[in-house]
């Protein structure tokens, strides 16, 4: 079969794969972004024993292979929590605890970045601490985070690939699969390749236009997605 057929045949197959690879990531960054800000609250304004749990909580997801992580959760955690999940929500699930652990590292700096004397005035004009949070501080560090923030997705993208160990039909899986039918190698492994440059770069456009729609104005160093 010429390389061309075999593209053409398996396409529809491979297309699924990328959708698959961007519910991945989509979900693994929305789980990592909901848990990351929160933690990263916890750090700066919690409690004691609340920023050594996060802490420890941090040392863990990053301090673990992605694929130990999968094993572990696959293999043993939730089977002995009784819980039967789908490959495909268990790599998102891993995907999104181990991107929370870097997720709120980028937050913490951005709410470290933003001046003392706003809380301290937010104070002084009879908010509680939760509130001048909530309404002050959060809006500006989410902001500040973003380009920091961004670096996450081609991480994440990446990562995902490593999901085919435990079975989920994302993009590497379906390639996989289509070689071993096919004998045909290089050629299809190089299309793969292409398909998460493509990902990648398309992502990243997009993330950098997010970037400027929500920059702060004398505030942000511009860009860091290395995306013109």
């Amino acid at each position: 079969m010429d390389l061309f057929s075999v593209v053409t045949e398996w396409f529809p197959y491979l297309f699924e794969g990328i959708l698959v690879t961007v519910g991945l990531v989509a979900a693994a960054l929305i789980i990592g972004a909901c848990l990351g800000l929160p933690m990263a609250i916890g750090q700066v304004y919690g409690s004691r024993p609340l920023k050594y749990v996060i802490g420890l909580y941090v040392w863990f997801f990053r301090g673990l292979p992605v694929l130990v992580l999968l094993f572990m959760f696959y293999f043993t955690i939730f089977p002995l929590l009784n819980l039967d999940l789908d490959a495909f929500f268990v790599g998102a699930t891993v995907l999104g605890l181990r991107g929370a652990a870097y997720q709120s590292q980028i937050f913490r700096g951005a709410i470290q970045s933003i001046s003392e004397g706003q809380m301290t005035a937010a104070r002084s004009l009879g908010m509680s601490r939760a509130a001048a949070i909530r309404t002050i501080i959060i809006p500006q560090a989410v902001r500040i985070a973003l380009p920091g923030w961004s670096n996450e997705y081609p991480n994440i993208l990446t990562d995902s690939a490593i999901c085919y160990a435990i079975g989920v039909a994302e993009l590497l899986t379906r390639t996989s699969q289509i070689v071993a039918q096919t004998y045909i190698t290089m050629p299809i492994y190089i299309l793969c390749a292409l398909m998460f440059i493509m990902l990648n770069f398309a992502g990243m456009r997009v993330i950098a236009y997010l970037e400027k729609r929500v920059a702060i104005p004398g505030f942000s160093g511009g860009s860091h997605t290395g995306i013109v």
